[in-house]
């Protein structure tokens, strides 16, 4: 499992399901070996609209047992049959493997790809991931997708007050971003719902105790301050400008212009 272990937000769905989301967390997993089926027969009714779809909003959508079960594979190719435009969310290279699909949807359908990348550093990478492939794979996998027609950003998240934060940080995603070929480059700042916070304070304990008086000024709640918020975001939107206007390297054309505004 991709177990983005001090900060996924998904934590809280193993309570829904009477699980312990804090030391249970990866150690157990559902999978839904029919949703392709049920898809194609949600897709089928009449008053389907063709909306857009999104997937990877709770939990990636590429965790290493889908090389197995192949069930993301197969929602793609009913998206792909009933001509539904899909907007996917993912940290995992994995998704290279479906690069036929995605590069046929993104001449029918339209498909948007945005792939999270929270530090370009290695080491503090696997700090907070430390099952997830490296940035640099992350980004070799966004060139590919970026070669084949797709459209593709990345999604500088979470950003992690003390430890993702600093503005040389967020610069080198950005710029790393935009030298790959990326239509857009977004960003989240750390949110931190029920059970994930007990879970990011015990790794805080753990690693990073100096960091902890930070965390409980700024995270009384879920959410971090706005003003904390809107210095991330100018920080952000600066190095934005100074890259310049982002070149996406498109061989088909892109999905409608509505989708962007998704990210």
């Amino acid at each position: 499992m991709l177990a983005c272990l001090p900060f996924c937000y998904a934590r809280r769905t193993h309570w829904f399901l009477d699980e312990d989301g804090v030391d249970g967390w990866s150690s157990k997993i559902f999978v839904k070996v029919n949703a392709p089926e049920v898809l194609r027969r949600e897709l089928s009714r009449p008053n389907w609209k063709r909306e857009e779809v999104a997937l990877g909003t709770a939990t990636d959508p590429y965790q290493a047992i889908e090389g197995r079960y192949r069930i993301t594979r197969g929602i793609l190719e009913a998206l792909r049959d009933f001509r539904t435009p899909v907007g996917i969310v993912t940290r995992c290279p994995l998704i290279v493997r479906d690069l036929d699909i995605l590069a046929e949807m993104a001449g029918r359908s339209g498909v948007t790809v945005c792939v999270s990348i929270a530090t370009m550093d290695p080491e503090r990478a696997r700090e907070i991931e430390p099952t997830v492939a490296p940035p640099a794979q992350r980004l070799r996998a966004v060139r590919m997708l970026v070669d084949r027609g797709i459209r593709t950003g990345v999604l500088l998240a979470p950003v992690l007050p003390g430890l993702t934060d600093d503005p040389e940080s967020l610069a080198e995603v950005i710029r790393a971003a935009a030298g790959a070929g990326v239509s857009f480059v977004g960003h989240r700042v750390l949110y931190l719902g029920q059970v994930t916070k007990d879970a990011f304070h015990r790794f805080l304990t753990s690693r990073h105790a100096e960091l902890l008086p930070l965390y409980r000024r700024l995270y009384p709640g879920q959410y971090a301050p706005s003003a904390y918020v809107r210095d991330i975001a100018e920080i952000v939107a600066e190095e934005k400008a100074r890259v310049g206007p982002l070149q996406p390297r498109y061989i088909q054309p892109p999905p409608d212009p509505e989708q962007v505004e998704l990210f």
